[in-house]
């Protein structure tokens, strides 16, 4: 299983780079982690632009959007497990910046994903989306992990 994950932005805290370093660690027992970090432009039409040139082909887009669909982190496991055994080898999530994404990303994605109804800066989103996928795989494995 092949996990991107496309972010506008760059990670600029030191204990954020620790904490995806961390999950990419964990994750490697999983799947293939790729994180392509695209550059913040001020536009949202350049910052799509960006993106789709990062997009690999034939992947599962998912990108995070508020009005996107919720789960729980069983719900969430299950979704992913449901794409893996619907013969998808990799699924893309796609994480915009201060400003969101465009709309025509958000029309072009497969899914719509809503981490939670309250706002979280996009650098945080992305450890949080990190450490959901990491629970995912350790959900769809049967392994325990805390709660």
């Amino acid at each position: 299983m092949n996990i991107n994950i496309i972010a506008v932005g760059k990670l600029k805290e030191d204990y954020l780079r620790g904490a995806q370093k961390e999950y990419s660690k964990r994750l490697s027992r999983f799947c293939r982690l790729k994180i392509i970090e695209v550059d913040e432009e001020g536009s949202l039409e350049k910052e799509a632009a960006g993106i789709r040139k990062a997009l690999p082909a034939g992947a599962h887009v998912i990108a995070l959007a508020i009005e996107g669909k919720k789960y729980d982190s069983v719900g969430f496991a299950r979704c992913l497990e449901n794409l893996m055994i619907g013969g998808k080898s990799s699924i893309t999530f796609i994480i915009g910046g201060s400003d969101g994404l465009d709309k025509s990303i958000l029309s072009e994605a497969d899914t719509l994903l809503s981490m939670s109804d309250m706002t979280f800066p996009h650098q945080l989103a992305r450890i949080i989306l990190l450490e959901q996928i990491y629970r995912a795989f350790k959900i769809i494995n049967n392994e325990t992990y805390h709660k």
